[in-house]
């Protein structure tokens, strides 16, 4: 069976995008191993190195919002090209920084022009396909990113081995071959600035369905985020498990993903957004809510597993309301807001679980997360496609 089967009608910029996107993540390993580095290289507490996450955190918050405004007011593909260059500068420059205030104000500006790129993506992705063919598209997208990243954390893991150095200067380069594919290879489409587009920030902020829908999912996404922070430590520090296994854990990860997730989403295109919303979140707070009895390499995998067919119903979902939501003009700025949701979540999640884990304990811990998420998957339940608006946006109920 061919788990890709039902995709050749989709258009060629959406391949090409997914090949620069692969190249970026196959080198994705500073950002999963930064908890452990601030540890081991630059001699942190786990508490405090979790406050990296905070400042990387604050920068993607900022970049999130500014990048969909400048897609919508410049377009997306050069919002893209710069976000890929300068962050790949930026992470071949951090590892020559030793001291630890410079450290994390360079990570700061590393969130700041690196996550531009993610409200910017999510907006020319909407715009390459029809709406029946949306969930394909960011499926392809999370397709590319997850066969990426399942070379590169693994790959990572091996790397720490001999240097943590040698993490930021393979994600620096990987990041700047990408860059060099979009800035080559993806054909030059004329941007065109409607009349509104500057506005529509503020239009965004004031949607009443897209702030609910925001609000629902962060508890979910700090559990998602997990990963992160307490999760490398727990396995290494906790359950003195080589750092080499928490890169394998990756692998299985983004190889399911390759293997279901574009099959997965094809069959389930028809489903209302309430069902696929509420069953990822759902999936994700067992899974991470499992973790609390997971002592040994095979239940740490099943754990992963569970929470990993969450991520497969949940993302493209997620990215597919929005886009559904939101009106063509304004996309950028909707998917500035939905990716500074993300940058929220990010500057909580792995400071709150790493904190926690440290005070309290993995027995407080991921319990903890099981109820967040299990209050996403309840307030996810008023996400109800009750009626179409002529924009193309669906209410509440």
């Amino acid at each position: 069976m061919n788990p890709w089967r039902g995709l050749g009608g989709l258009p060629r910029d959406v391949w090409v995008l997914a090949m620069a996107t692969f190249i970026n993540r196959a080198g994705t390993m500073a950002l999963p191993f930064l908890a452990l580095y601030l540890m081991k290289q630059l001699g942190l507490g786990a508490a405090r190195a979790g406050q990296g996450f905070i400042v990387f955190g604050l920068g993607a918050m900022i970049a999130a919002p500014l990048g969909g405004w400048l897609a919508d007011r410049f377009g997306p593909l050069k919002v893209m090209r710069t976000s890929l260059l300068f962050s790949g500068l930026l992470m071949l420059a951090l590892p020559l920084i030793k001291d630890v205030s410079s450290f994390f104000l360079l990570i700061g500006f590393w969130a700041l022009v690196s996550e531009g790129f993610r409200p910017a993506s999510m907006s020319i992705l909407a715009d390459l396909a029809p709406p029946e063919l949306r969930k394909a598209v960011y499926s392809v997208n999370r397709l590319a990113i997850n066969l990426g990243m399942s070379i590169g954390p693994a790959l990572g893991g091996f790397i720490a081995t001999r240097s943590y150095h040698g993490l930021f200067w393979v994600d620096g380069a990987t990041t700047l071959a990408a860059w060099a594919v979009l800035a080559l290879m993806v054909r030059r489409r004329p941007h065109k600035h409607e009349a509104g587009t500057d506005a529509a920030l503020l239009s965004a902020l004031r949607d009443p369905v897209l702030g609910y829908f925001l609000l629902a999912i962060i508890p979910v996404v700090v559990v998602f985020f997990q990963h992160e922070g307490p999760m490398p430590i727990y396995l290494v520090r906790d359950l003195k498990l080589p750092e080499s296994f928490y890169g394998l854990l990756f692998t299985i990860n983004t190889l399911l993903i390759v293997v279901l997730e574009v099959r997965l989403n094809l069959a389930t295109a028809h489903w209302p957004h309430r069902r696929t919303l509420m069953l990822g979140s759902l999936l994700y707070a067992i899974g991470f809510g499992a973790m609390v009895a997971a002592h040994t390499p095979a239940t740490i995998i099943v754990t992963v597993v569970i929470w990993t067919f969450g991520e497969m119903i949940l993302f493209p979902g997620m990215s597919d309301y929005v886009a559904s939501i939101a009106p063509p003009a304004k996309r950028g700025a909707y998917m500035g807001l939905f990716t500074f949701t993300f940058s929220v979540a990010f500057s909580l999640g792995p400071w709150f679980g790493t904190w926690m884990l440290d005070a309290w304990g993995s027995m407080i811990l991921w319990p903890v997360m099981g109820v967040l998420g299990a209050l996403s998957t309840l307030a996810l339940e008023r996400i109800r496609p009750s009626a179409e608006l002529s924009q193309g946006r669906q209410i509440t109920s």
